[in-house]
């Protein structure tokens, strides 16, 4: 009958542990039997062992000289006496003659030497003296190996270390270092992120849903013919939710999910990054069908050829070449789907972003005024408030603001509340957070002489004015002299949200700008540097409506702004010399034109610019119900509600119109 392979013991592996284990229980027995030995001897004194002498019980003493120890050895009669009890039993192992029965240290060797000959000429005493040396054998043994036992077991140490045997997980050792840093997300114990928690967006969640649909059921497109996309771009501003739409992928897909950062393929040795791609997408290719998800891919997938004066990004190219042949090249896996976020979509290679590559770009634009009150449902759920928040209102005060800045509004708000001892969050602590993120942190301590506490109240006031009159300005929600960060007063408005924006439209922003240096000059007839930063933003839209939208007549229906982005690292114009003459005199007309328009408003308004910077000295902190009181209704005023219906309305018609 023949036996079952199956069942049969398995033999042991060899391990080099079971040498050490050996050397151990080896070196634990010699100290045993050693310390057995030792244990039968008993410490004694010069004065007992001239007392021992003159009864006759010392058969001999063997002094070690190089240990100041002296060993005593009894006579067969003294072991039976009750005295010497103690040490009369025998050592395991050994007899009684060939161990000694009392051990002593002693100090002066000449003294001791003599003391004992001249007790045993005293009393005609048989005692034999020797003398001997002793060699501690496995101390002498340990300080000859050890130095060599330690180079070995140092060496061992890094060879494993460096093979990956030491632990530190793939890639954190000297052979590992072209493996892939990807961390491969585990639905069972990370965090999971569902579409649910990622509010507005709604195009772009459409797109990634459909993604995870194409891995979950790949039959119900590829039936009819079609074929799975390899790859999409996620593009837009930062903290829009780019990385978050990639977590709700990860926690919605049910298929393994690798992420990793750009910035994850970048090493000092050279070919590393290409090696981390091949690793990463072999990986994925095993446990297909599966997602990778490259967060920042701009660190690797600039334009090849760009700023190379000196050839540093050669490792660089070679990492984008192998990512470019990883996705769309012989042998590719189509059940291998590549996502990646990007907010720098202008610098990336022409050859990454062809189709069969990222055949979809996905763009995730700033939320409007409906996606954020959607937004803020999702933050607050953990926060506890007051108060039923008026989420359209809170919408209304945040214009421009990203997923991300929401986010950090809520918390700020919950901070705010804390600070103030507060049980729960109230609206006006929204409102609040709001002034601090956009402002900065108040400095009620900052030292400001009354002069110019008058000069920043009629600056303010000027903005104010100036907004109010003006049909396309934004409308003011609130002025402050009160310095926040690194202004000395602000003035918050509620803009309005345009698809797009009109000359005139730009023109009033412009003029409401300047407000704030016409009042100074109106008022006081000097002007200061106070307006350092209107300054700065009037340039830049005046620059832009010449150089970029083709709103000048002069220049003409001209832009020389370059969407690709490789204009940026040249040194020449791409205009002439007179027309960059012409350009500066377009932008300075421009804004002269506004600042003069601006002083010729608040020359008509000059005792409501008063008595409004009047009640800001008075005040510090004036509202939207104080220029009403002072200028009456303002006469631009239009129902939000009423504005958006025309405006999708308007949209609806004009759909096919890409402007």
């Amino acid at each position: 009958m023949a036996k079952d392979n199956n069942t049969s013991p398995k033999k042991p592996k060899f391990s080099s542990w079971w040498i050490y284990g050996i050397i151990a229980v080896l070196l634990i027995g010699f100290q045993f039997f050693n310390s057995a030995s030792l244990s039968s001897q008993k410490k004694t004194t010069t004065s007992e062992l001239q007392e021992y002498l003159r009864n006759g019980d010392v058969a001999k003493i063997l002094i070690v000289t190089n240990t100041r120890q002296a060993k005593v050895f009894l006579t067969q009669e003294a072991l039976e006496k009750d005295v010497h009890k103690e040490v009369a039993k025998k050592p395991f192992g050994l007899s009684g003659g060939e161990s000694p029965q009392y051990v002593l240290d002693y100090g002066d060797p000449q003294n001791f030497e003599n003391d004992i000959k001249n007790t045993k000429v005293e009393y005609n005493l048989d005692t034999v003296i020797d003398y001997t040396t002793e060699n501690n054998v496995v101390l002498d043994i340990l300080l000859s190996v050890l130095p060599f036992i330690l180079i070995i077991g140092i060496w061992i140490y890094l060879m494993r270390r460096m093979s990956g045997g030491g632990g530190g997980g793939a890639g954190g050792q000297i052979f590992n270092i072209g493996k892939s840093k990807a961390k491969l997300f585990d639905e069972k114990t990370d965090t999971r992120t569902s579409f649910k928690d990622v509010a507005g967006l709604e195009g772009a969640k459409e797109e990634v849903e459909e993604i995870v649909d194409f891995l979950r059921n790949p039959d119900k497109y590829t039936s009819l013919g079609g074929k799975i996309p390899k790859g999409a771009l996620l593009v837009g501003p930062p903290g829009t939710g780019k990385t978050l739409l990639a977590k709700a992928v990860a926690g919605e897909a049910k298929v393994p999910f690798f992420s990793l950062s750009g910035s994850d393929f970048v090493e000092m040795f050279v070919g590393v990054g290409a090696s981390r791609v091949r690793d990463l997408f072999k990986q994925a290719k095993d446990k297909s069908p599966a997602i990778i998800f490259i967060d920042e891919i701009d660190a690797i997938g600039r334009a090849r050829g760009k700023n190379n004066m000196t050839g540093s990004n050669d490792e660089r190219e070679n990492t984008l070449n192998q990512l470019l042949t990883e996705m769309d090249g012989f042998g590719t896996n189509t059940n291998v789907i590549v996502l990646a976020a990007t907010n720098r979509a202008d610098v990336l290679d022409k050859a990454l972003m062809r189709a069969g590559r990222f055949d979809r770009q996905i763009y995730v634009d700033l939320p409007d005024i409906r996606e954020r009150k959607e937004i803020f449902e999702v933050h607050l759920k953990p926060i506890k408030t007051a108060e039923a928040l008026d989420l359209e209102f809170l919408a209304k005060q945040t214009p421009g603001f990203s997923g991300a800045d929401i986010a950090n509004v809520c918390n700020e708000a919950a901070l705010i509340a804390a600070r103030k001892e507060k049980k729960a969050v109230t609206k006006q602590d929204f409102l609040d957070a709001v002034d601090r993120i956009i402002g900065g942190l108040e400095k009620k301590n900052k030292i400001i002489t009354p002069g110019e506490k008058e000069t920043i109240a009629y600056h303010e006031a000027g903005h104010a004015t100036v907004s109010w009159m003006l049909e396309h300005a934004a409308p003011l929600v609130k002025v402050t002299i009160v310095p926040r960060g690194q202004s000395l007063g602000a003035a918050w408005y509620l803009p309005e949200e345009r698809l797009i924006v009109r000359p005139d439209q730009m023109k009033d922003e412009m003029c409401a700008t300047l407000g704030g240096r016409a009042a100074e000059k109106v008022i006081f007839d000097k002007i200061s540097t106070g307006a350092l930063s209107d300054l700065e933003k009037v340039t830049k839209q005046a620059r832009a409506m010449v150089t970029i939208y083709g709103l000048n007549d002069k220049i003409g229906n001209l832009t020389y702004y370059d969407s690709s982005g490789q204009d940026s690292y040249g040194f020449s114009k791409p205009y002439s010399e007179e027309t960059a003459q012409t350009i500066d005199r377009e932008i300075s007309i421009l804004i002269e034109e506004q600042y003069q328009r601006a002083v010729e408003l608040l020359d008509q308004n000059k005792d409501k610019l008063t008595e409004l910077a009047q009640r800001l000295l008075e005040k510090e902190v004036i509202f939207k119900d104080d220029l009403e009181k002072i200028f009456g209704k303002r006469p631009f005023e239009k129902d939000v509600a009423e504005e958006a219906a025309a405006r999708e309305e308007e949209a609806s018609k004009e759909g096919d119109t890409n402007i």
